[in-house]
């Protein structure tokens, strides 16, 4: 298992619901640099593919490697089809996550981690990580469990205060129980989810390689707080500044104009103070051109992690003719990326890029009948009863509201969940012929993209984004 500081220079951004698929991730392997697989509902994503009927049988394929064959034929009678749904069937669901869920459910978070894992690392000897989401905890004991048995190199996490994953990564590797914390609203008692991965695991013998951890951070107070104490110190820093696309970490100084998210000079992150931690860190936020990637090595960086050229790779998980539109409108300089304050039921500025057909059209995203059906961004609260409840601002407002939720914290949210989804062809059709429509998620700086077109105007690979950067 490599060191932090053994990593490649560049790291491919790890972007949610199977952009970074595990296609993405194991063509950059594959090219020498860190390919990441995105963690993000890869319970979701492994049932839908199976439900699609999976395609050249790579899930099946994969499953067929799980040290349980048990538990991954349980999953493949659950959820696979012979030939696919038929056009216009909806997904049948999976159940919503929680802090105690059935064993059925962690089983499926499990072998979603794995499968991802392991076709990005099936074939060579490259590096692949996972990139996980501070947020949705709920899914992260498992999706890492699942991972670890595939032999994942690095793992990532952002989008919060990532203090726990150094702990539970020493745990599932050793094959002890984890009792993971997770963030209960008004609760003043710890509330935990156990997962003991020897129940999980099949014929795995433990311990298992424990990889490296990289906190994605944007501000070196965070960086500073996980690095000065051992029991949470990640093995380094991926340094994000605010035009990264996702979700971002809020301005110090919010301010809105034309109803987008101004960051300011104040945001912008302080690598002098990240280099004087001690601990190796990349650079993300229009980092992706060859030039940013020698100016982030000048500042003490190993690298730097770009997200936007591989999304826009023939690659990724993006639909085709969302790529193809993204594409055009950075060739023509028409494409706007937005930092919408809104959209996320998180509460976080989220970049919303402009697509025909999407909820970046706020007329289409009002339109949309407000549902909660995924709950992948949910938020855990503590009920009068002492129990655990869950609310999310984009689910409808009376529901919200019941939940003890602010009415006012669910004007102008999207559906993130289901939105990502259908960005990458695994979009639910409801009872009613209801389509879900899209959310696209892109870095608000496309320099590298522009540049790479006059390269490669009828788009590029994977491979070519890795041979561009490291280019001198």
């Amino acid at each position: 298992m490599r060191s932090a500081a053994q990593l490649p220079p560049v790291i491919q951004g790890g972007m949610g619901a199977a952009v970074s698929s595990w296609r993405l991730a194991s063509a950059v392997a594959r090219a020498g640099q860190l390919g990441v697989v995105s963690g993000v509902a890869l319970d979701l994503v492994l049932a839908r593919r199976l439900q699609d009927g999976d395609a050249g049988g790579h899930a099946r394929r994969a499953l067929a490697a799980f040290p349980d064959q048990d538990m991954a034929q349980r999953a493949i009678h659950r959820h696979f089809r012979e030939g696919g749904r038929a056009l216009g069937t909806p997904y049948a669901p999976i159940g919503q996550l929680t802090v105690d869920p059935p064993r059925r459910s962690t089983e499926l978070v499990v072998l979603g981690g794995f499968v991802e894992t392991w076709l990005a690392k099936e074939g060579h000897d490259g590096i692949v990580g996972i990139n996980c989401l501070e947020k949705i905890q709920v899914s992260t004991p498992g999706t890492l469990l699942g991972a670890l048995l595939a032999g994942i190199d690095v793992v990532l996490m952002g989008a919060g205060v990532p203090r726990e994953i150094p702990r539970a990564l020493d745990l599932l590797a050793a094959g002890e129980r984890l009792d993971f914390p997770i963030d209960v609203e008004g609760s003043d008692e710890p509330v935990t989810l156990t997962v003991d991965p020897r129940d999980f695991a099949g014929t795995t013998v433990f311990p298992i390689p424990r990889p490296p951890f990289l906190a994605i951070v944007s501000a070196h107070v965070l960086a500073a707080f996980l690095a000065r104490d051992e029991q949470i110190r990640p093995d380094g820093f991926v340094v994000e500044a605010s035009p990264a696309g996702g979700h971002n970490a809020p301005p110090r100084r919010p301010v809105i104009e034309d109803g987008e998210m101004v960051f300011g000079p104040r945001d912008e992150p302080d690598l002098a103070k990240i280099a004087a931690l001690g601990l190796p860190f990349w650079v993300a936020g229009a980092a992706g051109t060859p030039q940013a990637l020698r100016d982030a090595q000048a500042a003490g960086a190993v690298g730097v992690q770009v997200g936007t050229v591989f999304a826009l790779s023939s690659a990724s998980g993006l639909r085709d003719d969302i790529r193809t539109e993204l594409l055009d409108g950075i060739r023509d300089g028409s494409l706007r990326v937005r930092t919408d304050p809104l959209a996320s039921p998180t509460g976080f500025p989220f970049k919303v890029a402009d697509v025909d057909g999407t909820v970046s059209d706020l007329a289409l995203r009002a339109d949309r009948a407000r549902l909660c059906d995924l709950g992948f961004l949910r938020t855990p609260y503590q009920r009068p009863d002492g129990s655990v409840g869950y609310r999310c601002a984009s689910e409808p407002v009376d529901e919200y509201v019941r939940k003890g939720g602010d009415a006012d914290n669910t004007a102008g949210r999207a559906c993130v969940c289901n939105g990502l989804t259908v960005s990458v062809g695994l979009g639910q059709t409801r009872k009613d012929g209801f389509v879900e429509p899209a959310i696209v998620t892109l870095g608000s700086d496309t320099t590298a993209a522009a540049q790479l077109l006059e390269r490669y105007p009828s788009g590029w690979s994977a491979t070519d984004v890795v041979d561009w950067l490291v280019s001198s």
